[in-house]
């Protein structure tokens, strides 16, 4: 067994003497490397010449000519959003519970320390909830919710759908002549 340990530690130093860095060229033979990548680089088109081939082509249509479509699609788009009657946004939950008075009195809190918000009552068998605001973004409710957090600490900004404004229900017309 030893024999063989001995043998293992002269092959490890033989090797290492074997291995050393090489002395011959240097820097002097990195100084005239050259090698030539052209055939594998990329070929791109002359850009002025492209330029020069746009402009001398004189296109019928101009770059104003999808104003025109833009302004229908956004004028459909609006259109759109006025015929649907609810839209998603967040509202700051101040109070969630099932008594009743807690949540009146929750609600006359509001109005004594924060007398600028309005507040809503809604009540979702078995639950009263009062709300706050009614915001398109979070980043907005974030703003009362910063202001309600100190007097009530279970308030939280939560996501809810409203009833647009503008929406009319759609109806007969009251004008209308009758069918005989």
């Amino acid at each position: 067994m030893r024999k063989i340990w001995i043998v293992g530690l002269f092959a490890l130093i033989f090797s290492c003497k074997i291995i050393r860095p090489s002395s011959d060229g240097g820097a002097v033979a990195y100084s005239s490397y050259q090698e030539d990548l052209s055939g594998s680089l990329p070929q791109f088109p002359d850009f002025r010449t492209a330029v020069v081939d746009l402009s001398s082509s004189s296109s019928p249509t101009s770059v104003r000519a999808v104003d025109s479509d833009l302004d229908e699609v956004q004028r459909r788009f609006a259109q759109k959003n006025r015929s649907e009657a609810y839209f998603n946004g967040y509202t700051v939950l101040v109070f969630s519970g099932i008594d009743r008075n807690q949540a009146f009195k929750t609600q006359d809190d509001l109005r004594i320390y924060f007398s600028d918000l309005t507040s809503e009552m809604q009540y979702e068998q078995p639950r009263y909830f009062v709300k706050v605001g009614q915001f398109t973004f979070k980043i907005e409710a974030q703003k009362v919710f910063s202001r309600l957090k100190g007097q009530f600490p279970s308030a939280r900004i939560i996501q809810d759908r409203f009833q647009r404004k503008e929406y009319m229900t759609p109806s007969s017309n009251q004008n209308a002549p009758i069918p005989d």
